[in-house]
């Protein structure tokens, strides 16, 4: 009885397994993970380009790339199965990510390539690679229109207090706007800390320097978020 049982499930099994094989499609499977590696290498490329950040993450545009490639097989596995496809959101609901995203819009570009994945996945080719360019185009476009303020700074100063007015006018012609964020006195002089907006690393240092009565200039970079 339980040699009859065993071949019975092994027959169940093997017939389960031939079933899968059967469904699988070769050239479906290889043309989506081509499309998705594609793609991926799209949104990864539109995310470098129009990084305004501080600190870039070469990681992170890897990880698009991954996002991309690992959710198409996973739609494409589900979305003829019910079963399947609820357990698969049981599992997933269960798994907290730790990992802090510290730019709003990274979030965006993740949630973009986990559409790319699902619409790959679900044979929805031409949708997939309509959605892409024209937001790729989006992007861009909101990048070079200016849409976004000009990187933020702190500059930090130490001088001796009878030239501070020549270091505020010299900050009105150097940079596009300044607000005083600190400023210390003490018998060694004094201190001040600015946050500057500019579009580049324009000369503000070496121009403070060439005041007669400054001591330092420090220029730190002050965010990691896109016109904060």
């Amino acid at each position: 009885m339980s040699t009859l049982m065993a071949s019975t499930s092994s027959l169940v099994q093997t017939t389960s397994l031939a079933a899968q094989f059967k469904s699988i499609v070769p050239g479906d499977l290889f043309l989506a993970l081509g499309l998705a590696f594609l793609i991926g290498i799209i949104i990864a490329v539109v995310y470098r380009k129009t990084y305004r950040g501080v600190l870039y993450s070469p990681s992170f545009t890897l990880t698009l790339i991954m996002l991309t490639l690992i959710t198409t097989p996973v739609t494409m596995a589900i979305r003829s199965d019910i079963a399947l496809s609820m357990g698969m959101v049981g599992a997933l609901s269960i798994v907290r990510f730790r990992t802090a995203v510290k730019d709003p819009l990274d979030t965006a570009y993740m949630f973009w390539a986990l559409t790319m994945g699902i619409l790959l996945g679900a044979g929805l080719y031409l949708i997939a690679l309509v959605v892409v360019l024209c937001i790729s185009v989006l992007m861009f476009v909101l990048t070079f229109v200016k849409f976004t303020l000009p990187n933020a700074y702190l500059l930090v100063l130490h001088y001796d207090e009878y030239c501070e007015a020549a270091i505020q006018s010299e900050l009105r012609r150097s940079v596009k706007s300044s607000k005083l964020r600190s400023k210390t006195l003490t018998r060694a002089g004094a201190e001040m800390t600015y946050e500057v907006r500019l579009d580049e690393r324009t000369e503000v240092v070496t121009r403070m320097l060439d005041i007669e009565g400054v001591h330092d200039a420090t220029l730190v970079a002050c965010q990691s978020e896109v016109g904060a």
